[in-house]
């Protein structure tokens, strides 16, 4: 764990790790889970541990740590900053009653993508999506277009960082082809990925941009295939996808 910069604060960056050491995969740890997930010692994972439980940004229970909701304060200042939320969670609501399924806006985060934004209508994923969650963007939908917003140089940057996995049987799983499904998405301006982050999920993503008509943020539609075709989610959602994020943009340019 080390940084570039001679004012890296290597302390800092450690006791930073431990936070995101929980999940909802791992919401509670013991001090054996949180040093192996981090790559500390047990000693220095137990004064951090320690220090966020003084803090009251943790809690020990049975020795069996756990973040309390205290640390929502640290995303708090950005999320108040960020207008973009605030602006896209009405026409959000809106598009998911019309067409009666969740919708979500998200971030470019280095290679991830991080929701800022949700409405859920009913639970498609194993994982359980709420605002903060990550997903590599180069297997979802908001991701391709988040990627479709960068320079060739920062795109490839990113994808080198973030080598493709092959994370369903319908994955693409090379740079070649993420590169050119992200080609793609740039020229028709929309994403629709098929089941290749989780089987039986499907996603429909449109780019959401600012006044300078730079990508800043993506929204998105999720479903499972059972309940729609690919080609029923082209002609029906798709209409109704794109307006919003039209609207939204609009919003935000209107700021």
């Amino acid at each position: 764990m080390t940084g570039n910069s001679p004012d890296f604060v290597q302390s800092f960056a450690r006791g930073l790790s431990v936070i995101r050491s929980f999940s909802a995969e791992a919401p509670a740890q013991t001090l054996s889970d949180v040093a192996t997930r981090t790559g500390l010692s047990r000693a220095t994972a137990r004064r951090f541990l320690h220090t966020l439980t003084d803090l009251g940004y943790a809690v020990n229970v049975d020795s069996r740590f756990q973040l309390t909701p205290r640390v929502l304060e640290l995303g708090t200042s950005y999320l108040s900053a960020l207008t973009l939320p605030a602006i896209a969670q009405p026409r959000l609501e809106v598009l998911s009653r019309q067409v009666g399924e969740s919708s979500s806006m998200s971030v470019l985060e280095g290679a991830d993508i991080i929701y800022v934004s949700r409405v859920p209508v009913r639970r498609i994923m194993t994982v359980n999506i709420t605002i903060g969650t990550k997903f590599p963007a180069y297997a979802t939908s908001m991701g391709r277009v988040l990627l479709a917003g960068l320079s060739e140089a920062e795109l490839e940057e990113t994808l080198a960082a973030s080598p493709p996995q092959q994370l369903t049987t319908r994955s693409l799983f090379t740079v070649q082809q993420v590169r050119e499904e992200v080609a793609a998405t740039r020229e028709r301006g929309w994403a629709l990925v098929d089941q290749e982050l989780e089987p039986g999920l499907r996603s429909l993503a449109a780019p959401i941009t600012g006044p300078d008509g730079e990508v800043v943020a993506a929204i998105n539609i999720s479903t499972q295939s059972a309940s729609h075709a690919v080609e029923d989610i082209r002609r029906v959602v798709l209409p109704q996808l794109l307006e919003t994020a039209r609207a939204i943009s609009t919003d935000l340019s209107a700021l």
